[in-house]
């Protein structure tokens, strides 16, 4: 098992500064011009005034030099920390169930952009047991797990998550799925990804990752299924594609594919987003929350189309497509629109409103009166897994 240095708290406060000058100071600046703009330009029009009153020019004087002098602090601050976090003194976010908490959080709102500038923040496509990565070598595996079998269910979060959402509930709900599946012999996976990355570059790491596992096993691996809860479920689908391409791919093996509210024809909520930032970036006085919303990462705009029929399901795998609602039935009027609050029955399903679906033959299951983190540790679901995986 490794253990990479990772980030500190100190990173995680750089960034914090950094968040707060380029989204709440400039935000602030640029709303408050707006509307000194509309202001004084209407007590303009209004006096036929053709220049700036002195007023004005004292007011933008003095808002210009607050704004001027909280940006710099908080730039000065930020890489004051940054030079301390690269002496390696803090503590790591890693070394914490908060911390990790935090890092998978700001990973799937703003993980590409990380990726990009701050690198040492971006967590990588893992492996995952006890709140640490596994190398997908021989002897790390076999350290691993020592009681490995041939059948491997690889568990892959939703956007924002990470492995540990796998546990929810389980003080009051009883052993959760992978815990269950182990009992009926198979090994559990646990997987950890930044999502805020793009389902392609996902899906090429996943599959990178697993066809590593596949060959350094510590037994021959006979059978795989994948279970995949929201944003993971696509991410696996654009692993399969990938793998398509590769000699011998992982892919082969897989038996079974499951996903857990997973939005295959997009999700509402990532729709109203885009909209609502084209929306507001029609009015100067507005324009600065639209960008507060574009600061959103690729992961997030993925939802807003999910994966359509130029990603095909694997041939010879079974695909079960799990989809709740808030409501009894799913087709009850408030059900069938707000879904799970996140994902619509039809999305989870693949199917449009022509009827079309993107899994043809595939078995669904309908979990009513709950919502869409409700489905990680249901009594349906683990009925289900353990009847799809006998």
């Amino acid at each position: 098992m490794t253990t990479a240095p990772g980030p500190t708290v100190l990173d995680a406060a750089s960034l914090l500064c950094e968040v707060a000058d380029e989204l709440v100071v400039k935000t602030v600046r640029d709303t408050h011009t707006a509307w000194v703009d509309r202001v004084h330009g209407l007590g303009r029009r209004a006096t036929g005034a053709t220049g700036a009153s002195i007023p004005e020019r004292v007011h933008r004087g003095i808002a210009g030099a607050v704004y001027a002098g909280l940006g710099g602090g908080l730039r000065l601050a930020s890489t004051g920390l940054d030079r301390a976090a690269a002496t390696g003194v803090g503590p790591r976010l890693e070394d914490s169930r908060e911390g990790r908490f935090v890092s998978s959080a700001v990973n799937g709102l703003i993980g590409d952009r990380l990726l990009r500038e701050r690198p040492q923040m971006a967590i990588p496509m893992a492996l995952r047991l006890d709140g640490r990565d596994v190398a997908p070598e021989p002897a790390s595996l076999a350290a691993a797990y020592p009681g490995a079998t041939g059948r491997l269910v690889v568990f892959l979060h939703g956007l924002c998550e990470n492995e540990s959402y796998w546990w929810r509930r389980r003080e009051t709900a009883g052993p959760t799925y992978p815990e269950a599946l182990a009992e009926r012999g198979w090994t559990p996976l646990l997987l950890r990804a930044n999502t805020g990355l793009s389902l392609r570059e996902n899906g090429a790491a996943l599959t990178g990752l697993l066809q590593q596992v596949v060959e350094h096993w510590p037994v021959p691996v006979t059978r795989i299924a994948l279970v995949g809860h929201s944003l993971g479920g696509l991410v696996m689908r654009a692993a399969g594609a990938v793998a398509a391409q590769v000699e011998e791919p992982w892919t082969a093996k897989v038996s079974d594919v499951v996903t857990l509210g997973a939005p295959h024809l997009g999700a509402p909520i990532a729709w109203g987003i885009g909209h609502g930032s084209r929306g507001l970036g029609l009015l100067p006085e507005t324009a600065a929350f639209g960008r507060l919303l574009d600061w959103r990462s690729q992961g997030v705009h993925d939802l807003v189309a999910g994966l359509a029929e130029d990603v095909p399901p694997l041939p010879h795998a079974r695909y079960r497509l799990v989809s709740a609602t808030l409501t009894a039935s799913e087709r009850h009027p408030v059900g069938n629109v707000v879904g799970d609050l996140l994902v619509r029955p039809r999305s989870a399903y693949g199917r449009d409103r022509r009827g079309r679906t993107l899994f043809p033959g595939a078995e669904v299951l309908h979990v009513g009166r709950t919502d869409h983190f409700g489905l990680l540790n249901h009594p349906d679901v683990h009925a289900a897994l353990e009847r799809w995986l006998a």
